[in-house]
Parts: structure tokens; sequence; C-alpha cells
């Protein structure tokens, strides 16, 4: 048997990537579907029963001719949970949303090295497009409007 001293390289799968982006885009278009023209805040509450999940904000930041950057962030979140906010970057022309932020980091590479300084995953980009997908997804699925009782 020949050990191969050299670790298998990860490769970008370009085509997988594009596809989570542009499902990704279809989703938040069924989720906002007037962001480019009433950039208004949703907000999804997510229950089991009685107990509140937590509540996702779809939040527009910035509409441009072409584009718009949304913040993405669950509250009311279990407090053991770690809350995540993401802001995306919406292409209408290209019909895709790609995940850009992620808690503090940003514009993330296609490939990292690792082990590296921030200990970024050698697919983190497409970890990030996919999660956002599955989160949607869950939204769209078990989702409903969230209005506070006064």
């Amino acid at each position: 048997m020949v050990v191969n001293k050299q670790r298998d390289r990860y490769r970008v799968d370009l085509v997988g990537l594009q596809s989570a982006c542009e499902a990704n885009y279809a989703r938040l278009l069924r989720l906002l579907p007037d962001m480019r023209n009433t950039p208004a805040a949703r907000r999804i509450a997510m229950t089991q029963g009685d107990q509140m999940l937590g509540v996702l904000t779809l939040e527009v930041l910035l509409t441009c001719p072409y584009t718009t950057t949304l913040r993405v962030r669950q509250e009311h979140s279990l407090p053991w949970l770690p809350v995540p906010q993401l802001e995306v970057q919406v292409y209408h022309d290209a019909r895709m949303a790609e995940v850009v932020s992620a808690e503090h980091a940003r514009r993330f590479r296609g490939i990292y090295p690792y082990p590296n300084a921030f200990m970024h995953q050698p697919d983190e980009k497409s970890q990030l497009n996919v999660f956002l997908g599955e989160w949607l997804s869950h939204c769209l699925a078990c989702g409903h409007e969230y209005e506070v009782v006064r």
C-alpha cells in the first residue's frame, strides 16, 4: 500500500456554489419580494408549539440599480445558541445572492489554506452560502409573520 503524504487539495465546486447562490436569490425573493423598491425589514417567527425558537430578520441595508445589500440575523434566539448574523449581497442582474460577511469576517475567498490564522475551513464560502439556503428554506417551510401583540 502506498501512502500519499500530500493531502488531496480542495477544489472549488463552482457549479455548486453558483446553484446555491441562485437558489438563495429565489428564496430571498419569496421572503422579501419588494427589496428593490420598498427597503423595509421583515421579521419571520420560528416557533415550536408555544416556545419561541427565534425570529429571522431580513433588513435592507443598501439598494442600488443592480444590487441590494441585506442583513440577515436571528433575534430572540435560545440563550445557549450563538446568534448568527450574515450580510448578503443580492445581484439582481445575475439572479444570485451571496454571503459576503459573517460575524466579523468579510469578503470570503474561494479557498483557504488550512490551517490558517483565522481557522477558516477550506470551503468556508460554500459552507456559508449553503447555511443561508438551509436557514431560508426552514423559514419558508415553518415560519410565520412575526407581530408584537400590544
